[in-house]
């Protein structure tokens, strides 16, 4: 079994590795056969290759089991034209990663502003208002004139389809609940069409229960009674914002595991960003890079059937929680001590049975 690694920008080096230890130290343990190969993006990549997603990226990942991909600061890339190509976006596109996959649940030991949470934000990843794939050439943003400008949005049955089937499968393996979220009382042609769809496929699931929340209640909802929902599915814009809320709620963007996934292929990516005012000074917390390689191990052992990676993903989940909910191996974001590489020294100890 082949892993891509892509380390990114920021902090990635730094948290990418200790992910990549954990998944040796699996390997190692359980027999997994895994083979890692890196190759270098964002900033790495733009001062070797001249731009920074490669296209021998994309073709690498395209031909790997899973993909490691660190976090990327992609605000501070060159404009297109100059080679500041968005990877997350390359890879979405070019795998048809349509299912990006955020959990939100309050853990052990970790502070969070509510009491209880465990859900998942099931969002649309292809299409929706993102400038970079709305098109098939060209941008989905453009100037008429120097003070208007214009965003188009695309929605399509087709990538619809695709993220409500992810959702109730999705919803059969947990609490068997799917939250439809949109603003179809407003965009009644591009959410209508997103809602009318999921509602379509729900008819094919008669064992999970169905419900519709407008977009700004369903903030508002996600701070009174986050624990009645399960798995929330949602337009990418609309994903994108209310997972990040939902990770807050939960105790921060520092333990958002997620996953890109698509029919073929998926990628493991922390829901946050590269943090660059951190890097390199051994403070990031890699609690979301190292979640989101267990939940990729997850998605690959249930569409192989494989016990030995449901194993090593249940294992690298149990480690994690067990190591947040001892002050004394946590980092110091949540009240702890470690640094990122003791962190990652620790959970590799836990995960060979020593600690």
């Amino acid at each position: 079994m082949k892993f891509l690694v892509m380390p990114g920008d920021g902090i990635g080096p730094e948290i990418v590795p200790v992910a990549v230890a954990a998944l040796k130290a699996l390997d190692d343990r359980l027999g997994l056969g895994i083979s890692l190969e890196e190759v270098p993006i964002g900033f790495a990549s733009l001062a070797s290759a001249g731009n920074t997603f490669p296209d021998e990226a994309l073709a690498k990942a395209g031909d790997s089991d899973g993909v490691i991909m660190g976090p990327t600061d992609t605000l501070a890339y060159p404009p297109l034209e100059e080679g500041g190509r968005g990877p997350s976006a390359f890879m979405r596109k070019g795998l048809d990663l349509y299912a990006n996959l955020r959990p939100s649940r309050t853990m052990r030991g970790v502070a969070a502003p509510i009491p209880q949470m465990d859900l998942v934000i099931a969002r649309e990843n292809t299409e929706g208002f993102y400038a970079d794939r709305s098109m098939y050439k060209g941008s989905g943003e453009m100037m008429v004139t120097e003070d208007v400008a214009i965003s188009l949005r695309k929605i399509t049955r087709a990538a619809s389809e695709k993220i409500a089937h992810a959702s109730f499968k999705l919803a059969r393996q947990r609490r068997k609940k799917v939250t439809i979220v949109s603003k179809r009382n407003v965009l009644k042609m591009t959410d209508g069409l997103f809602y009318d769809t999921v509602q379509s496929v729900a008819q094919e699931y008669p064992d999970v229960e169905v419900e519709d929340v407008i977009v700004d209640a369903m903030a508002a909802l996600l701070v009174r009674r986050p624990e009645s929902f399960d798995v929330v599915c949602l337009t990418n814009m609309f994903g994108d914002i209310l997972s990040d809320l939902a990770s807050e709620l939960a105790g921060g963007l520092g333990l958002g595991g997620t996953i890109n996934a698509g029919d073929a292929h998926v990628m493991a990516q922390a829901a946050h960003g590269s943090a660059p005012d951190i890097a390199g000074q051994d403070i990031a917390n890699p609690t979301a890079m190292v979640l989101s390689l267990a939940m990729m191990l997850d998605w690959i052992a249930a569409r192989e059937q494989d016990n030995k990676l449901k194993e090593a993903g249940h294992l690298l989940t149990t480690a994690v929680d067990a190591q947040l909910a001892d002050p004394a191996t946590r980092t110091r974001d949540l009240g702890g001590t470690l640094g990122c590489r003791a962190f990652g020294a620790a959970l590799v100890k836990r995960l060979e049975g020593s600690a």
